[in-house]
């Protein structure tokens, strides 16, 4: 998910192009271990607040209100959650010890994706993607590693779940952006619990009895509400579908009754 910042960030770093290696590796033994995990500014998707808040047993509100500051893209008025550093000396990421990461099994996708940045835009047959390498002063990941292809290195750090939830919210900023003004106060609150509150969002589709106006099936239905990870996620596609149908009137995965 792109910033203005890390866009302009992006285009300033070397490309790597589809069938170009680089060598990298990052462990306990690498020098600079856990050095990239502080004074981040790192943007939390909807999919890595999902992941990350199932992680750790907590509601979402409790998430956002104890681990992100909340902010919004200026062109689309779609939230935008900061992961929230730790205060004190070198400003650690809240999630970071000694060992390394406490939640590595469910880190954002920004942090697997590291060194390498993903840039997307709309194409016809879907999301083209480029890729470009992050190197940092303090990194000594570049001097040891194996070589592998960004697709390579996406699939062993298991990013092809992320990006395929990030690339779906790209498409719906996209379109609200290509409209040329953000979306209206209501809207954009109503995006916060749809996208980044799923546990909340399952109150609100029982309680204006959502399902009742759109044509959706038993099966998504039941998906939708069942309170577990891959229910999160079967939430998460209809609260993307959801929100693409209030704001334009219809959607590519979702119809009115």
């Amino acid at each position: 998910m792109e910033t203005d910042e890390s866009r302009e960030l992006l285009e300033s770093l070397p490309e790597l192009q589809a069938d170009e290696t680089f060598c990298f590796d990052c462990n306990p033994q690498v020098p600079c271990f856990n050095r990239c995990c502080a004074e981040l500014t790192l943007p939390l998707t909807p999919y890595d607040v999902l992941r990350l808040r199932r992680h750790m047993g907590i509601t979402s509100e409790e998430f956002l209100n104890t681990f992100a500051i909340m902010r919004s893209f200026p062109d689309t008025g779609f939230p935008l959650p900061m992961l929230r550093m730790l205060q004190g000396p070198g400003e650690p990421c809240p999630f970071v010890g000694p060992a390394g990461c406490s939640v590595y099994e469910d880190r954002p996708g920004a942090c697997r994706c590291y060194p390498l940045g993903r840039g997307t835009k709309m194409a016809e047959n879907g999301v083209a993607e480029r890729f470009f390498v992050v190197r940092e002063p303090h990194c000594h990941g570049f001097d040891q590693g194996t070589q592998r292809t960004a697709r390579q290195w996406f699939e062993d750090q298991s990013l092809s779940e992320y990006n395929a939830a990030n690339d779906r919210y790209m498409r719906l900023m996209a379109l609200v952006r290509a409209t040329g003004k953000p979306l209206e106060a209501r809207l954009a609150t109503m995006s916060v619990l749809c996208l980044y509150q799923l546990d909340k969002f399952r109150e609100l589709i029982t309680h204006m009895r959502i399902f009742e106006h759109v044509d959706i099936d038993a099966a998504r239905r039941a998906a939708i509400m069942e309170d577990s990870p891959a229910g999160d996620v079967a939430a998460l596609e209809f609260g993307l579908d959801w929100m693409e149908l209030i704001i334009f009137g219809k959607s590519q995965g979702l119809n009115k009754k």
